[in-house]
Order: structure tokens, then sequence, then C-alpha cells
């Protein structure tokens, strides 16, 4: 049990370049789609924050 746990640590260390690369790619995405997505959410929240306020 010991060595087939100590195989799979081993075989994950292996893969950290690719980690980084989702991560960063991932992170660049999530910005990207902020900033085309931002105003646009922010006008849908203050539009629906007025309705509920604005009775």
């Amino acid at each position: 049990m010991r060595r087939m746990w100590s195989r799979l640590v081993e075989d994950e260390r292996g893969d950290v370049p690719g980690w980084v690369l989702v991560t960063l790619m991932t992170a660049g995405l999530v910005i990207l789609i902020w900033g085309v997505a931002g105003p646009a959410l922010s006008e849908v929240f203050q539009q629906a924050m007025e309705r509920v306020t604005g009775f």
C-alpha cells in the first residue's frame, strides 16, 4: 500500500509545469471574461438593486 501511494505521489510531481500552465491559462480566461462581461454584469446588478429597493 505504501509503495502504491509513493508511486502516485511521484507521478503527480512530474506534472507540475502542466498544472502551472493550466492555472495561468484559467486566470487569463477569468481576467478576459471579467473585462468583457464586467460592465454588463454591473449594470444588471444595479438594475436588480433598484427594483428591490425602489418600492
